[in-house]
This record gives C-alpha cells, sequence and structure tokens, in this order.
C-alpha cells in the first residue's frame, strides 16, 4: 500500500461531540512512540519472493527516514516498494496528537445499524473522505478515497501493550476502481519488536499480487540502537 497525501477541503459539516470523543478515545488506546522517543537505527532485510536483499535503516522522525539497500539494476520497483513501507510504518507509529491528525476535522456519525465491525464515523473535510468503524473503543476499519482509487483496512489482529495500548499485528487492504471493482488484496502481519521500552518494528509480512502471481515480501528489522 503506497503512501498517500491528504489534501484538506473546506466543509460546511459541524462537528459532532459525541462522534468526535469515541474517535478521540480510540486514537489515544493506539500503540504510538512517546513524544521523547529519539529514533533509532537497525539493519534491514527484505525476502523478495524467495530472494533476500540486505541494508540498514535510520529512522528519526516521519521526515527523517533513511533507507540503504543495494539493489541489482532493474529492482526500483521494489526499492520504491521498500521505501513506501518503512514510511507507511513509521508514519503509523510516530507520535502525533488527536488534534494534528482526525481531530482538526469535522467528525460526525454515520446511519446507525448493526455493523459487526462497530459503528461508523466520517470525517469531513480530510480530502479523502476517510470513514471509520469502532468497537469496544478500537478501530477496526478504515475506509478512504484518493485520486486514483477507494481503499478499505479491514484489522484482523491486534496486541496489546504493557502500558494497555493496541498494536495492530494483522490487517488486509481491498483496493477498489472508481466503478467500484476490486482491483487488488494485501495482507499484512506484523510482529513487533519489543525494545529499551518501545515497540519498535520487528517483521512485516506482505501477501499481494503482481502480474498475476502471488508475491511474499517479509521485511525484517534487527540489531536495533536507539539514537541519542
Amino acid at each position: 500500500m503506497a503512501l498517500y497525501e491528504k489534501k484538506e477541503e473546506k466543509t460546511d459539516v459541524k462537528n459532532d461531540p459525541a462522534a468526535k470523543a469515541l474517535l478521540n478515545q480510540a486514537f489515544d488506546k493506539t500503540s504510538r512512540w512517546k513524544k521523547d522517543f529519539p529514533g533509532f537505527t537497525a539493519s534491514l532485510s527484505c525476502n523478495d519472493n524467495g530472494v533476500t536483499y540486505k541494508g540498514d535503516v535510520r529512522i528519526k522522525s516521519r521526515s527523517e527516514i533513511t533507507v540503504n539497500m543495494e539493489l541489482p539494476e532493474g529492482k526500483e520497483n521494489l526499492k520504491k516498494w521498500i521505501d513506501d513501507e518503512v514510511g507507511m510504518i513509521t508514519s503509523h507509529r510516530a507520535w502525533r496528537t488527536f488534534d494534528d491528525a482526525d481531530g482538526k476535522h469535522a467528525v460526525t456519525f454515520g446511519p446507525a445499524d448493526d455493523h459487526p465491525l462497530g459503528r461508523e464515523i466520517l470525517i469531513h473535510g480530510d480530502g479523502m473522505s476517510s470513514s471509520y468503524r469502532l468497537k469496544d473503543d478500537r478501530i477496526r476499519q478504515i475506509s478512504r478515497t484518493t485520486p486514483r482509487m477507494r481503499f478499505t483496512i479491514n484489522i484482523e489482529e491486534v496486541m496489546t501493550t504493557e502500558d494497555n495500548k493496541s498494536l495492530t499485528t494483522q490487517y488486509v487492504v481491498f483496493y477498489f476502481s472508481g466503478d467500484g471493482t476490486l482491483k487488488d488484496v494485501d495482507s499484512f502481519t506484523e510482529k513487533p519488536c519489543q525494545f529499551e521500552g518501545s515497540y519498535l518494528p520487528g517483521t512485516r509480512r506482505v501477501i499481494s499480487t503482481e502480474d498475476g502471481a502471488s508475491v511474499v515480501r517479509i521485511l525484517e528489522f534487527k540489531d536495533h540502537k536507539l539514537l541519542s
């Protein structure tokens, strides 16, 4: 799943305080690195459908990421995939407040229903028509629309961290074209590494399709060291 960039839009929709409070509560219960997290370095390997490449990574913040990995000529798409995956991991785990994220937009409830994944919450003005489904103070589904496609993330498994936060360990992403046709499906499995009080990336396995075949890739982070 490639990184995407939101382009905010103006909206006349007014906040529903109850909807925003419910989303805020789920946000606060999601595991992230602490505000004073210094960043880290690690060795990094990528098993690309059975062929392994090795390198290293330095992550300071969402905007300060360096990935070093020597790849053969013709592997530019794999290089982009690795960069995108490391960027996505960092974006999801890095410190931010609710007001820096969806809290700065208008938030309302969707139509009332008895959906298995919980009550729908709509985000207005984020430029992606984002929506969530929440159940038991946890985000169970995320849907967004980009100029190229619409995608829905179904969160399958989470772990509870030592500070009683939720950390996603397995999710599936469905990609749809503009007419609603299913284009692709990616399956993600995470195994975090608990290191000096933080939950750092350990392994990420992604199962996807490419040129009509199943592709399995694993990113593995080892030998973590916190930056000073």
